[in-house]
């Protein structure tokens, strides 16, 4: 279930987005893409998605090039859940999760209650989207992603406008996932969550991959100084490191 990029480029009119970028992504893994505004995180994760093709290089799935899977099986493997979130309809919590199993044309009863239980949505599945909360909003729209039982989980800034609580909810879910084989991808502004909550992390910085490893290495305090020119430590211990600034 490797998920593969290999010296990916794409380009949007003169400006280039992501030049020569390579990873290979395993499953059972939270992975990190973190970096500065406009360094290439969402188009990467699009790239990873099947979403949008790139100018250059190759994006397979256990060897098999994106391009080459037809898209409702793509659809089936790989979910994506992108940072605005919007819903078009006032559907019920349940309904909107059942949603995701469209790529399987089933019903998919029992992969839908999983997918509430996983994200502490079951008591809330009657409730219209419109009365939920933004934690509970964010836990219903990644239930549809679980919906569909992928392979694959790529979540862009799911964390976004949550309050601390709520971002631990979301992340408990995501470990679980990937806990259950599942591959997890986020894109991530907060370094401190990424630190204390993934397994890897890509560092993107104008479009190149700046560095790729373990939290420790690729969020290093000159990593962090080079990328995003701040000057900054970390405290604490393992797990739970706090990011300090000046």
């Amino acid at each position: 279930m490797t998920l593969t990029v290999e010296n990916l480029s794409l380009t949007r009119g003169k400006a280039g987005v992501l030049h020569g970028v390579s990873a290979a992504l395993q499953p059972g893994q939270i992975t990190a893409i973190c970096g500065p505004n406009g360094a290439g995180k969402s188009s990467l994760l699009l790239a990873l998605a099947g979403l949008i093709a790139p100018d250059g290089g190759t994006v397979t799935l256990d060897g098999t090039a994106l391009a080459e899977i037809h898209p409702q099986l793509r659809a089936q493997r790989i979910g994506y859940l992108p940072q605005d979130g919007e819903v078009a309809w006032d559907l019920s919590v349940r309904n909107l999760v059942a949603l995701g199993r469209l790529p399987h044309r089933d019903d998919g009863k029992a992969q839908i209650a999983g997918a509430l239980e996983a994200t502490h949505m079951t008591a809330l599945q009657d409730r219209p989207v419109s009365t939920l909360s933004g934690g509970e909003r964010a836990r219903a729209l990644l239930a549809r992603v679980f919906a569909g039982d992928p392979e694959w989980v790529l979540a862009d800034e799911p964390l976004a406008a949550l309050d601390f609580y709520h971002q631990l909810e979301v992340l408990s879910s995501l470990r679980a996932a990937a806990q259950l084989g599942r591959g997890v991808v986020l894109v991530l502004h907060d370094l401190a969550l990424a630190m204390n909550h993934a397994d890897r992390v890509l560092v993107l910085d104008q479009g190149r991959l700046n560095a790729d490893g373990a939290p420790e290495q690729a969020l290093s305090i000159g990593n962090i100084m080079q990328v995003w020119g701040v000057s900054a430590r970390w405290l604490g211990e393992p797990g739970a490191r706090a990011l300090v600034t000046g």
